[in-house]
């Protein structure tokens, strides 16, 4: 896979990096990750996952711009206000980065279509705010063997996971919480969304490229009150119904 002049100024201190250089940032153009959600997770890890050179971008939401977005999800425009977030996001990327192509689906992920849209990604960084939404998307990655990034947040915390058969998301989360929150009801600081999306823009970067060791079976929990930071296992449930056993 040949670099053009453009590519290898713009990749410049990726290219230099020991642990990415160029096979690493071969692996990043032939990439193709599904970002699930293109809200407060998503916006700015798509942001730094186009920058990085991902070859292929997928996003999946079903879901339009709003003005109370703006406060977080940094893809976004005032002019875009009203406009599908995929479609709205996907113009950004690309004017970031014309080098990464960019596939929309303005839909939401259910129990039906999560298989079949996963199945065509190598990695699924996942950015919903929606406990169910996760949970099919976890099944559907095991079942497709794809490595799950998960983000989450609310007020001022928040937190990252990887997922790689077992543990899966559902040992760590096996039922819906009944008083689950929102960002909607409890508020979020907005630049909480742009520690941890780029956070989860970073697993994925090192999942791609084998640097380092990523999050998997772990979860990083981030509290930006007291801005301190720990990473837990997460222990395999044998009973899980999605991979135990």
């Amino acid at each position: 896979m040949i670099f053009s002049e453009d590519e290898v100024e713009r990749y410049a201190r990726h290219l230099v990096l020991s642990e990415v250089g160029g096979p690493g940032q071969q692996a990043l153009k032939r990439a193709r990750v599904l970002i699930v959600g293109a809200g407060g997770v998503g916006s700015p890890a798509a942001l730094y996952l186009a920058a990085a050179g991902v070859g292929t971008l997928g996003l999946i939401d079903d879901d339009v711009v709003g003005l109370s977005n703006l406060q977080r999800q940094i893809a976004f425009s005032t002019a875009q206000v009203g406009r599908s977030k995929v479609e709205a996001a996907a113009e950004r990327l690309v004017g970031l980065n014309p080098h990464v192509a960019v596939e929309t689906f303005a839909e939401r992920i259910t129990a039906e279509n999560a298989e079949s849209r996963i199945a065509a990604f190598d990695v699924v960084l996942d950015g919903t705010d929606d406990f169910q939404t996760r949970l099919w998307v976890n099944a559907a990655c095991v079942a497709a063997g794809k490595p799950l990034v998960s983000g989450a947040l609310g007020r001022w915390n928040g937190q990252i996971g990887v997922f790689a058969g077992q543990p899966c998301y559902q040992c760590l989360v096996p039922e819906i919480p009944l008083d689950a929150e929102t960002c909607a009801r409890v508020g979020v600081v907005g630049a909480l969304t742009g520690v941890i999306g780029s956070m989860a823009a970073l697993e994925v970067i090192k999942l791609i490229t084998g640097a380092g060791e990523a999050l998997t079976g772990r979860l990083m929990l981030y509290d930006g009150l007291a801005g301190s930071a720990r990473a837990v296992r997460v222990a395999a449930d044998p009973e899980c119904p999605v991979c135990g056993g």
